[in-house]
């Protein structure tokens, strides 16, 4: 049984005030998940692809934030290209915690903190009108909103992270 959704968190906050339309999904969350976004998405009953991860990274020394499909797994050479660097590495969870302001399995990449520069890998998107989950701000809670809108909102670069 799924839990009540809250009604705004910062993510939603920063959706809001773009003007963009979502839909909030609450789910149980599961803390012991061995990869929290596949089981987002069996709590969803979404395939996994349609649900993107949020990891949080530094690239020579820089934190940025990636987004990609829940069974997918990055690439660190290919993040440090994708900035431009020579060298990335993830945050440790108490990084990117203090920088995002959100608890580990609650990371979105809407309403951070201190917002940083995002990239989405480019395979895990496909139509720019299709429908994709990201995490709402909050453990057992995913936003729904279209690709298009997603990567306009963060300014992110897509392109190949996996």
């Amino acid at each position: 049984m799924a839990k009540s959704a809250p009604k705004t968190t910062r993510a939603t906050q920063a959706l809001d005030q773009a003007g963009l339309r979502y839909s909030l999904h609450a789910y149980d969350y599961d803390p012991d998940a061995p990869r929290i976004g596949l089981q987002a998405a069996e709590a969803l009953g979404v395939p996994p692809g349609r649900v993107l991860k949020t990891l949080m990274a530094a690239v020579d020394g820089r934190p940025v934030c990636l987004l990609v499909a829940s069974d997918r797994e990055v690439s660190m050479t290919r993040v440090a290209a994708a900035f431009s660097g020579k060298a990335a590495a993830m945050l440790k969870p108490a990084d990117a915690e203090r920088l995002t302001g959100y608890h580990v399995g609650g990371i979105s990449p809407l309403g951070q903190k201190r917002p940083v520069p995002t990239a989405i890998d480019a395979g895990s998107l496909g139509d720019p009108g299709a429908e994709i989950h990201v995490n709402g701000g909050g453990r057992g809670l995913q936003i729904r909103l279209t690709e298009g809108d997603l990567v306009a909102v963060l300014k992110a670069l897509v392109v190949p992270l996996t």
